[in-house]
């Protein structure tokens, strides 16, 4: 191979690491910036976004009903991620005190949480604020702040986060993370 066809090619494989990246470039033709075009290429309907913002009215009116069956078809499945991950410090604790393999996920997911639900004994509530919704064709993410009450008293508060995803038409919740904090006593 002559040298300048191999520079040649050693320099469209670096520019297109570079962009890779996310590195803007200047080329002797243009300054190309990664992901410059299909930036503004996401895929999303204000039908979708109200349909969506549903899923997260009727996520919080199946809690105060109680209504698990309402609550459960706004999950893609019963094997729905449903989860606040431990901090390192609770990771720690935990490996210290009884279980030397902990890795700060539970085991139980969504049905625990539904059936604590259905259960309790006190009204339950969770307060959405600061939701802001992204989607991107048939998938969306979710994020807001959130306080959990029950008896109308803050259990934890923190950040939760959807995925979801358009299945046969309907929008679901494909996955629930969320960090959680204890009130301020």
């Amino acid at each position: 191979m002559e040298k300048t066809h191999m520079q040649g090619m050693i320099k469209g494989t670096m520019l297109g690491l570079a962009l890779l990246a996310g590195a803007t470039v200047q080329t002797s033709a243009q300054t190309v910036t990664a992901l410059e075009s299909q930036a503004s290429t996401r895929v999303s309907t204000p039908e979708d976004i109200q349909a969506i913002t549903k899923v997260t009215d009727d996520f919080q009116s199946a809690l105060i009903k109680k209504d698990v069956k309402l609550l459960s078809s706004l999950m893609f499945s019963s094997n729905t991620l449903f989860n606040s991950p431990a901090s390192d410090e609770r990771i720690q604790s935990v490996r210290a005190r009884y279980d030397v393999n902990f890795d700060g996920v539970g085991a139980s997911g969504y049905p625990a949480f539904a059936e604590f639900i259905a259960k309790s004994s006190k009204p339950i509530q969770e307060k959405f604020s600061n939701i802001k919704i992204t989607q991107d064709g048939h998938l969306a993410w979710v994020i807001f702040d959130y306080e959990f009450l029950a008896d109308n008293i803050v259990q934890n508060y923190g950040v939760e986060t959807w995925q979801m995803v358009k299945n046969a038409g309907k929008w679901k919740i494909l996955s629930v993370v969320w960090s959680s904090h204890l009130p301020k006593k």
